[in-house]
């Protein structure tokens, strides 16, 4: 059939549509890539934004990322637990230490005790700012520490990796202060009703340069010569003290007692404490606080101070009741001051061995600490008439030295391998060579403590005089040394 007219037209037009639409495809299809010439007309915005990315180098960065997250939230959590621990130390001074000895106190010098206290809190303070922690943590000398941190220069927000990598060396600094407050305020438990203010002034001033800085760089200062993880010669264990604060407060505390002398009327007269009830209260405060002593030692949030937390505990419960039951067989009952005093005699053997030690050895330390020093109190004070007016020496001084040689028995690398890991660290890991290094670092702490302490009170004995007029003594030293009274009973 012809096709005549407008129908054949529109046919073709149909046709062509048809082809058209077949062939635009085809072409676009073999359109060839731009060349390297036109391709850099694309802008370079455009290019990178079409880049496809390195999978490899996007995993890197993320991982990197992760670890900083990870490093950043460690070292807060760690910094977070040692200011905390450092709050407790100084919590342990004032109110612990205060309330204890003015507990034990007659009623007539509780402020002056508890000034001592204080007082103590302020001057190591200064003190510490301005030499004391260069001398102590500074340089790497093997009896005492260098210049390179006075007025606490170069001490901020990075981290000494010398003795914790995690915090702020700044945080490292307060805290070791604290201890540095306590130690000297330990002492003048010995010279309790009879020491001038002015003299204990003095002298604590001049045996926290002279005893106290030596004993700490030479026990935890780098290239120290008792320092058991940074180069020392004979590596003593010390995690939190034994030597450094309790043996050399302890022999200091029984030299001032026989250089000043017994108090009038003792023992003749009775000089019972006057308020049970203040040093209950310090005890209980003493016995917390001594978890940021003991478990802060770590210098880390982790699980070291986990197992020295909880070896802390043991220790003092096991050595209060070892001092109630000795106490309970010869007087045939046990008393509040006993068991305090035992709690407190526990916590000072357990310092040292906090870090090293495991639940079981702790229960161990603190049973065998506490009847020593109920020994040391009851028996041995009486024995040779020395007048250490609230036990300073029979607590602190045997408890130290007991805790610091049973630190070396009962070490074990499986709690702190400090000296690498799978090295034997104690008795109970067969290196008993160990106990050998107690028994030097305790030698030297005695030595020290006694020397300088006797050296030091002949000073100051010249320069201000150390004891009070028998009848300042008499009248109390709450009034004659500052003016005021711990209670106003008329009011």
């Amino acid at each position: 059939m012809k096709c005549v007219g407008w129908k054949c037209r529109l046919r073709l037009v149909l046709v062509l549509g048809i082809v058209l639409l077949a062939v635009v495809p085809l072409f676009a299809r073999q359109t060839p890539a731009p060349t390297a010439t036109q391709s850099s007309t694309i802008p370079l915005t455009l290019a990178a934004s079409l880049a496809t990315p390195d999978p490899a180098t996007s995993v890197n960065e993320k991982l990197a990322q992760l670890d900083q997250r990870v490093t950043e939230a460690k070292s807060s959590a760690d910094n977070a637990w040692m200011l905390v621990s450092a709050a407790l130390v100084l919590m342990m001074t004032g109110p612990g230490l205060a309330l204890f000895y003015g507990g034990l106190v007659r009623r007539k010098n509780t402020l002056a005790i508890m000034m001592q206290s204080f007082a103590l809190m302020a001057l190591i303070t200064v003190m510490w700012a301005l030499v004391g922690y260069s001398l102590c943590f500074g340089g790497n000398g093997s009896v005492i520490g260098g210049f390179e941190h006075a007025f606490l220069r170069g001490v901020g927000a990075d981290p000494n990796p010398d003795y914790s990598g995690t915090i702020p060396q700044m945080t490292f600094m307060v805290y070791q202060l604290m201890f540095a407050i306590i130690t000297p305020a330990l002492i003048t438990g010995a010279t309790a009703e009879r020491m001038k203010f002015s003299g204990t002034v003095l002298f604590l001033m001049l045996w926290f340069l002279v005893v106290y800085a030596p004993l700490a760089h030479m026990v935890w200062g780098k290239g120290g010569f008792l320092n058991a993880s940074l180069g020392g010669k004979f590596p003593t264990l010390d995690f939190a003290g034994g030597t450094v604060v309790h043996i050399s407060s302890g022999v200091s505390a029984l030299v001032c007692a026989l250089y000043l002398g017994k108090r009038t009327g003792y023992p003749k007269q009775p000089m019972p404490p006057h308020s049970l009830v203040l040093s209950f209260i310090g005890a209980c405060l003493l016995w917390v606080g001594w978890f940021g002593f003991n478990a802060g030692s770590a210098l880390a949030s982790n699980s070291l101070a986990s197992s020295a937390f909880v070896a802390t505990h043991f220790g003092a419960a096991a050595a209060a009741l070892s001092w109630s039951a000795a106490e309970w067989i010869r007087n045939g009952r046990a008393s509040a001051l006993g068991a305090i005093s035992g709690a407190v005699a526990g916590l000072v053997a357990i310092t040292p061995a906090a870090g090293f030690v495991a639940p079981m050895p702790a229960l161990a330390i603190g049973l065998i600490a506490g009847a020593v020093c109920y020994w040391m109190v009851t028996k041995v004070k009486a024995m040779f008439g020395y007048d250490d007016a609230l036990d300073a020496f029979g607590v602190h001084g045997a408890g130290g030295t007991i805790g610091a040689l049973l630190t070396g028995v009962f070490a074990q690398q499986v709690i702190n391998p400090i000296f690498g890991a799978g090295k034997a660290v104690g008795g109970l890991d067969g290196h008993w060579g160990q106990v050998g290094n107690q028994l030097v670092g305790i030698l030297i702490a005695w030595v020290f403590a006694l020397v300088g302490t006797i050296v030091l009170l002949k000073i100051v004995d010249l320069l201000a005089g150390v004891r009070v007029p028998e009848e300042h003594e008499i009248e109390g030293l709450d009034i004659t040394e500052h003016g005021e009274e711990a209670y106003n009973l008329e009011s």
